[in-house]
């Protein structure tokens, strides 16, 4: 072959290629096809809310909740904040009290229990996080979730928040699984009194973890493993002290360390769909009034490679539909270097929000996930590179922590396209595509969910490539109406959510290369 006929070839290939990739996406999407209902998408307010909500100016406290929780547009139409509807309150193991003698080296990880060495409360305890957490219910978030990494330390074997000995077995004393209900219980009848509902407590905590330091090393955090009979007891004590308190709160498990151990791996807090809601097990809690038939697990380290990523959500929602539960991504931040896709250097912030979007699309699409939590709200640290941890960016002013500024990130933003407009309650759609990629290969172009409501269809699109692609939705019983609204998030705007309004999304939308994007198409 010549090479003038090669080059003619190679251009040839080149040109068809690339035809083929500015090829317009059809969606189909028919609205009777229905995959899960949503319940919330929601984050944690742990560490640093304690000196933040006591003493940081207001007006950024103030403007910390708006990002967090408001469902308000400014005069533009673009939303104020990500309107989270939940939000998760750590109740703390009294770590903060013991000072250094805890054993945690990081102050701002120490967190106050309400309950006193002689049995009595102090609810002046935690002002800081409950701070914010009465923030969320003023601006109307739909579910409050408290949760416990470690049983009070009175309560424990070894008198700490963590564990000395690293053999994987509960740090609760053997005969305060009845006190460490109570004491969950009477907290959550307190702020019930309060008008304060928690409408779920998460007793346990990443139970598949020793959390053990040597004495005199430093420890990092609050923590206990626990196994799965151990958690049984647990939660069938807690059971019943929610019901001896006429508490309307429901008890949810098990926050596992990793997906893959709520239907396999290896130890004593493995196979945890199947330890609690298959009925032949001695540990089987399917029949406890105030459990849900509800799994939460945590999507750290699942997320390298997106066929493995894929392979262990399809996993979870397999088992998951086999045992008749429900799966609740309950937290995530890049704790791991998946994030990064072979990438060298500061990543930045864009590159992190897009890895971020394509998790909680893989959670939901691949996990069926009916609810997904973020883990962290808010860490010190750069909102330009590696936010692979946070929502919002801190900046101390001291080592104290009794002051500092805040930014948001594109992080905030990429939740938010969830948050913000796939509302609880609101139904997934299957989704049908005209370019038949496989599930890995989407996970590289064009990644797309839609959800219904009464009145409306959202699409939420992540184009992951370097070139703008037109989106055509094909609608199908849902009459759409010709007005529609786009929210875009990019590198290069200075707004972080930008609305468009436009006409007849049949014609055509064009989603900006390396960009998330929520379509909101109205009834007719």
């Amino acid at each position: 072959m010549s090479n003038n006929l090669k080059i003619c070839l190679f251009l040839f290939v080149s040109t068809s290629l690339f035809a083929q990739n500015k090829k317009s996406l059809t969606v189909s999407i028919d609205v009777n096809k229905k995959a899960q209902k949503i319940d919330n998408f929601g984050a944690a307010g742990a560490w640093f809310s304690e000196g933040i909500g006591k003493n940081w100016p207001t007006h950024n406290r103030e403007q910390m909740a708006e990002w967090l929780f408001s469902k308000e547009l400014d005069s533009k139409g673009n939303p104020k904040g990500i309107g989270l509807s939940a939000w998760r309150f750590n109740i703390g193991g009294g770590t903060a009290e013991q000072g250094d003698s805890s054993g945690i080296s990081d102050f701002r990880k120490r967190v106050e229990s309400f309950l006193n060495p002689d049995g009595s409360y102090d609810w002046t305890k935690q002002s800081g996080y409950l701070w914010f957490t009465k923030k969320a219910k003023d601006y109307g978030v739909e579910n409050l979730i408290a949760f416990s990494n470690t049983p009070p330390v009175q309560f424990t074997k070894n008198g700490l928040g963590y564990k000395t000995d690293k053999d994987y077995v509960s740090n609760l004393h053997p005969e305060k699984y009845a006190a460490y209900a109570g004491f969950l219980a009477t907290v959550l009848k307190h702020f019930d009194e309060e008008g304060l509902h928690f409408k779920y407590i998460s007793p346990i905590n990443e139970p598949q973890w020793d959390w053990s330091h040597p004495v005199g090393a430093p420890a990092k955090q609050e923590g206990s493993p626990w196994r799965n009979e151990e958690m049984a007891q647990v939660v069938t004590k807690l059971d019943s002290a929610l019901t001896a308190t006429n508490s309307k709160s429901k008890i949810l498990i098990t926050e596992a360390a990793q997906l893959d151990y709520m239907y396999g791996k290896t130890g004593g807090a493995s196979k945890q769909i199947q330890a609690f809601f298959g009925k032949q097990n001695p540990t089987y809690l399917g029949n406890l009034k105030n459990l849900p038939p509800i799994m939460g697990g945590h999507s750290y380290f699942t997320d390298k490679g997106d066929s493995a990523r894929i392979a262990v959500r399809q996993h979870v929602a397999d088992t998951t539909s086999r045992y008749g539960v429900t799966f609740w991504q309950s937290e995530y931040s890049m704790l791991a270097d998946g994030y990064k896709e072979g990438k060298k250097g500061k990543i930045p912030a864009i590159d992190c929000a897009l890895f971020l979007s394509k998790v909680i699309h893989d959670d939901i699409v691949y996990g069926n996930a009916a609810a997904w939590q973020l883990w962290n709200s808010w860490e010190p640290g750069s909102a330009d590179f590696d936010t692979r941890y946070y929502v919002i960016a801190l900046n101390p002013a001291n080592k104290e922590y009794t002051d500092g500024t805040v930014t948001a990130t594109k992080n905030l933003w990429a939740l938010g396209h969830y948050s913000r407009f796939v509302r609880p309650g609101m139904q997934r759609l299957q989704v049908g595509r005209n370019d038949a990629l496989t599930p890995v290969a989407i996970a590289q172009d064009v990644m797309l969910t839609a959800y219904s409501s009464e009145k409306e269809i959202v699409l939420v699109t992540i184009n992951y490539t370097s070139e703008s692609r037109e989106l055509k939705p094909a609608i199908s019983n849902f009459k759409v109406g010709k007005e529609y609204d786009t929210y875009l998030t990019t590198t290069e705007q200075d707004v972080n959510m930008l609305h468009t309004k436009a006409q007849d999304a049949a014609k055509g939308i064009q989603i900006p290369a390396r960009s998330m994007m929520t379509i909101v198409l109205h009834k007719k």
